[in-house]
């Protein structure tokens, strides 16, 4: 068959580790023999990060605002251990905050479903779709190692140099202290897109915080999510049978356990990141959960929900055979390649990507998977394939649907 041609580029963000290597299997094995690949590639390894101060990471977001899509592979975000193994010159930042925050856009993680891989709590029917606040909070804060007794404040300097101060502890001993901030503006690009976003899907939105505690921060949250709600949203979401819901982030919890799915369920970031995680493995795995950073300024970047892969990488350097889940990873090439191919008005390549989707979902259901699967499905008899052997046995599949 001809190859499917792309006119415009996305952005392609190399990334770290084993899912470094199964980004290359997959592009070989999936992408190549049907499309006509056009990227703009960006180097997100640690070790080019570390060779261009971390510029490369702004370029790629520079470039994903030029060519509105991109597609990310996992990278690693440093702590001490790595500053030793990769002899860094800085321990820098998460690229996915970093990402984030130039792109001002909300992150949507949802478990990608298949049949044979069941939750882990019955009652959940369909999707829950996490909705991760991108900016700001804990990921933005400023740490201070409190060394004795001592007085620390919040201190607000206005521009016209009036100061605001509020006690946070006297400190009678050696302690640690963090301050964190949030936009107003951040926070209404956030509400603006779990709305756009739900009225898009037809589902309903879940808000958490914890406002009874934080009575300033996350109070803020909520005020700005109900006025913007109010405003301009309400008699959309009313006409499209969908609703807003705020509830405490600890009753949502409770909630969304007796709760049969379907819906959004959007948190602050910090929350994001831990509910996320907790969705995606009581649906199965870490490795079948989909992220994708949708900006309301019309962008929109696609990766996998989980990390590096660490351990595998290490087994695989030492020639030893691994078996990496890599549906994720396909995913967020799928949604890219859709979306760029909504966007562009190409419909092949909008094809391509259901297609593969399809094949992906096939090789499961047929009982071929990777070992973290196998150990979780109700089929019986799997066929427990390596890192390499399951993208093949996709291939196959892929190849019936062109046949």
């Amino acid at each position: 068959m001809e190859k499917i041609k792309m006119t415009t580029p996305l952005v392609e963000m190399d990334g770290d580790e084993m899912t470094r290597i199964l980004w290359k299997m997959i592009k070989e094995d999936l992408l190549e023999p049907y499309v006509e690949l056009n990227t703009e590639y960006y180097d997100l390894g640690l070790e080019y990060r570390n060779e261009t101060n971390d510029q490369v990471t702004v370029d790629a977001a520079n470039a994903t605002k030029k060519y509105k899509v991109a597609v990310k592979c996992a990278t690693i975000t440093p702590n001490a251990a790595r500053m030793d193994e990769y002899h860094l010159k800085e321990m820098y930042k998460s690229p996915n905050g970093t990402i984030r925050s130039m792109l001002d856009g909300t992150v949507f993680r949802a478990p990608i479903v298949v049949k044979g891989i069941e939750p882990c709590v019955k009652n959940w029917k369909k999707p829950i779709t996490l909705a991760r606040h991108a900016y700001g909070d804990v990921y933005k804060n400023t740490e201070m190692v409190i060394p004795g007794p001592g007085k620390v404040e919040l201190v607000y300097t206005s521009a016209d140099g009036t100061e605001t101060r509020e006690l946070v502890h006297n400190f009678t001993g050696a302690g640690v202290a963090q301050g964190m901030h949030n936009l107003n503006g951040s926070i209404e690009s956030f509400a603006r897109s779990c709305f756009e976003y739900a009225l898009s899907t037809k589902q309903d939105v879940w808000f958490s915080t914890k406002d009874t505690i934080s009575k300033k921060y996350d109070h803020t949250f909520k005020d700005i999510f109900q006025d913007i709600y109010d405003k301009e949203y309400k008699e959309s979401f009313e006409k499209a049978g969908i609703t807003y819901f705020y509830t405490l982030i600890d009753d949502a919890v409770a909630r969304v356990m007796k709760a049969e799915g379907g819906f959004i369920w959007a948190c602050k970031n910090y929350d994001g990141d831990v509910m996320s995680d907790m969705v995606s493995s009581a649906f199965g795995s870490l490795a079948m959960m989909t992220s994708v950073l949708v900006s309301p300024h019309g962008y929109f970047e696609y990766e996998a929900a989980h990390g590096t892969v660490q351990r595998h990488y290490y087994k695989h350097l030492k020639g030893e055979e691994t078996s990496t889940n890599s549906v994720a990873t396909i995913f967020a090439w799928t949604g890219a390649l859709r979306k760029r191919g909504e966007l562009d008005e190409n419909s092949s390549l909008c094809q391509f990507a259901d297609r593969l989707e399809k094949a992906t979902l096939a090789t499961i259901e047929k009982g071929e998977m990777t070992k973290d699967l196998a150990l979780i499905t109700s089929l019986e008899n799997p066929t427990v394939l390596n890192s390499r052997e399951f993208i093949r046995a996709v291939r196959k599949n892929l190849d019936v649907l062109y046949a």
